[in-house]
């Protein structure tokens, strides 16, 4: 799996394992080429129709019915590879090709619609496509989902022009829409997905096998998605997109039990731009290992205790943290809304993080230093070429990531208008990068780590080296708090004694007041790609950051769980622990 991330109230990040440097396109063959280029049968069926929707509603005049102001059809085209691997023997294997249409249809005008306040979804209907390029069929099947979305959005403009009868006047009276010039971009189709089947089955027993040796690992999985996409856009503002995604991913993830009943797991992803740019065999091989040993060793590690002081969260904690702490926080439509808690809404032009720390959004890098990163985009799922954003700079907060839904004071997209199929576009992360101007090197941090567990009279702090997920509450009905899951703790203690593996560690606190607590960073960035749940679906991100010390942060304990470990013992137990394997 991907680390799933909860998702609680708004927001959550699911993990998966930025100076930009190309990414190596899949190797495509000549006869492969002349079919990367954007689908113009797919494309002219979308603008026919279209058009003739557009043109055929309130045709008549005995029809009394509001038209349209906006209607788009949205595709995605896509060829996926899953293969997974237990133990050494293949569980899964298949290929599917998929294409799926967003009808996006908006009832009133753009400053209110049918979308208005919790009628956000009313716009948004998903029918299945013909596979073929058949006019006719992908024409019929766009016209059946046009016809049910108007339905759909007239009884939701009905319902928000009662509502607006009867509800006191709204803190943030922005339209709901906003307006973007049209956009034409064609980009050639995403290569036809190239995987050699039967060589990667080989690859991932091989590698799944490797966990027979350790004992302690009661369940185990490694699995391939491979994925090749071509995202299409059509709307009756005139706007033509078309941009090809491709992903290779293999996810490998152990578990275990610890003699107390308490659930453990490690995980590892790389990711590539396709399949023959991951890692070879034994770059993979040794990962497993390490992997194995070090969930065993999270068997026998004790219990920590709630804590409160000092501690460093690794480049990927750090990374994991700023994600759930600052990036949902900094998302459009978390500014406006009866229910939204609007953390940093009335702090625009103030410091918010320490004067040393920026952050930005940037979802056209597709790299960082070498790594692959998740949240790149072309275009974002409302057609707007995606683009750098400055968040904050040098501590000051200056701008939130927009989609096409207007904020006060923000009333146009910066191109971060997200979503996943089915869902309808909202403000989200891409790439959520930061940096610092107050770095120190490793053996330096862990020097003024232990210098601040003294001053606080503790006998260590800890050590935050992976992150499992996490989930942030935005909504003024519940705490604004978050919640981070790590994987690895240690102590670290301030006597000199070796670092102390611990489990059962679970990272809470409040945003501003854990934010402000940040005292440096090391002199490195890491990469945490992951795939984030909220309310406009599950997308891929990145987020980017230094490891940094925080002079104050919170733990509980994790939920312990009541199941006792397995009573007999795996098969081949004995042979395996003779090899080290315990």
């Amino acid at each position: 799996m991907n680390r799933q991330k909860v998702t609680v109230a708004a927001t959550g990040l699911a993990s998966l394992i930025l100076m930009a440097i190309a990414v190596p396109c899949p190797t495509v063959s000549a006869a492969a080429k002349s079919e990367a280029t954007a689908d113009a049968a797919l494309v002219n069926a979308m603008e026919a129709e279209l058009q003739r929707a557009m043109t055929s509603f309130g045709k008549t005049a005995s029809d009394a019915q509001p038209k349209p102001y906006f209607l788009s059809y949205a595709v995605s085209d896509s060829d996926i590879l899953g293969i997974a691997a237990q133990f050494g023997a293949i569980t899964a294997s298949h290929e599917s090709r998929r294409r799926t249409a967003d009808v996006e249809l908006r009832i009133g005008t753009p400053a209110e619609d049918n979308t208005h306040g919790d009628h956000r979804n009313s716009a948004i209907t998903t029918v299945p496509l013909p596979l073929t390029d058949d006019s006719d069929a992908i024409e019929r099947s766009l016209w059946f989902a046009t016809n049910r979305g108007y339905g759909k959005a007239l009884d939701s403009y009905l319902q928000v022009k009662t509502e607006q009868q009867v509800r006191a006047k709204e803190d943030d009276a922005s339209p709901d829409f906003s307006t973007e010039k049209p956009v034409t971009s064609l980009l050639p189709a995403a290569p036809p997905l190239a995987v050699d089947q039967s060589a990667w089955e080989a690859r991932l027993r091989e590698i799944s096998s490797i966990f027979k040796q350790y004992p302690a690992v009661y369940f185990s999985t490694v699995a391939l998605q491979a994925r090749t996409e071509t995202d299409y856009l059509v709307s009756s503002e005139g706007t033509k997109v078309a941009t090809p995604n491709y992903q290779a991913r293999l996810i490998i993830v152990a578990r275990t039990r610890a003699a107390d009943g308490m659930d453990l797991f490690r995980d590892e992803t790389f990711e590539a731009p396709d399949a023959a740019h991951l890692p070879d065999q034994k770059t993979i091989s040794n990962k497993v290992i390490a992997l194995a040993k070090s969930v065993t060793a999270l068997r026998e590690a004790p219990v920590t205790e709630p804590f409160n002081g000092p501690a460093i969260l690794s480049g990927r904690a750090a990374a994991v943290f700023f994600h759930e702490v600052l990036g949902h926080r900094l998302e459009g439509q978390r500014q406006r809304g009866d229910e939204e808690g609007e953390t940093f809404t009335k702090l625009l032009g103030k410091q918010i993080l320490p004067t040393f720390l920026s952050v930005a959004d940037d979802p056209t890098l597709s790299t960082f230093q070498g790594t692959t990163l998740s949240g790149h985009y072309d275009y974002d799922d409302e057609g707007q070429l995606a683009r750098r954003v400055e968040l904050i700079k040098n501590g000051v907060l200056d701008n939130f990531l927009m989609s096409r839904l207007p904020i006060a004071s923000f009333s146009k997209s910066n191109g971060h208008g997200r979503a996943e199929v089915g869902h309808i576009p909202t403000g989200r992360q891409g790439n959520l990068i930061v940096t610092s101007s107050k770095t120190v090197s490793d053996a330096e941090l862990r020097d003024i780590l232990k210098a601040e567990a003294t001053k606080q009279g503790k006998a260590y702090g800890l050590y935050f080296e992976d992150i499992s997920s996490g989930f942030a509450v935005t909504t003024r009905r519940s705490p604004q708090a978050f919640q981070v899951i790590p994987l690895v703790v240690y102590r670290v203690y301030v006597d000199g004694r070796p670092d102390e593996l611990v489990r059962g560690v679970s990272i809470v606190g409040t945003p501003q007041a854990a934010l402000s607590r940040i005292v440096a960073t090391d002199d490195h960035e890491e990469v945490f790609n992951g795939i984030c749940g909220a309310e406009s679906g599950s997308i891929p991100v990145s987020a980017v950051a230094p490891a940094m010390l925080v002079s104050e942060i919170e733990t509980q304990k994790q939920a312990q769980g009541t199941a006792r470990p397995p009573i007999l013992p795996p098969p081949g137990a004995d042979a395996a622990t003779g090899k080290g394997g315990q």
